[in-house]
């Protein structure tokens, strides 16, 4: 009797152990290089780690880099943020882990800043929601809102972008 009590207190004990889901959900990952403004590079997020690992932030669509001055504006961006090569950034996922390509589909966080929310209120990417991924949709489409009232970047009525990275893309095959 006092080995079931004593079995029924482990089992309760182990039961009232906090869950620690973020750290499978939040990867702490370095960055090798950024690739674009919305495609970085990173090691550290497959099960071996130098490997390297294509990694496109959702919820947003960057100008192509043959979209000058956007496309590089934003490149540069997301560089300057992340603070460079060899930084660590933490990813989030949401529901879809994977785009059509093979890219891990995430929300990328630099020291408590949320990388996808910044490029798009300073006018350097579009908020694009993509199914089924749409925890940050509310935020990102606000963080937009903004951008074009403030006329930051790709919403400046002096030099606007005028086709959407797709649009652009299909033109430009």
């Amino acid at each position: 009797m006092i080995k079931i009590i004593i079995l029924a207190c482990l089992l309760l004990l182990v039961g009232c152990q906090p869950k620690t889901p973020l750290a499978d959900n939040q990867p702490l990952v370095k960055v090798a290089r950024v690739v674009s403004g919305q495609t970085l590079e990173v090691l550290g997020l497959a099960e071996q780690p130098n490997l390297i690992s294509q990694v496109r932030l959702v919820g947003i669509e960057a100008p192509d880099l043959r979209q000058r001055p956007w496309g590089d504006t934003a490149k540069d961006t997301l560089e300057t943020m992340i603070g460079g090569a060899e930084q660590y950034v933490k990813l989030e996922f949401d529901i879809q882990a994977k785009d059509k390509i093979g890219r891990t589909l995430a929300y990328v966080w630099k020291d408590k800043v949320f990388l996808n929310e910044r490029l798009v209120k300073q006018g350097n990417v579009l908020f694009v929601a993509r199914s089924p991924n749409h925890k940050y949709d509310q935020l990102l489409d606000r963080a937009q809102q903004w951008a074009r009232l403030m006329q930051q970047g790709i919403w400046n009525p002096e030099k606007p972008m005028r086709l959407t990275p797709g649009e652009f893309r299909r033109q430009n095959r």
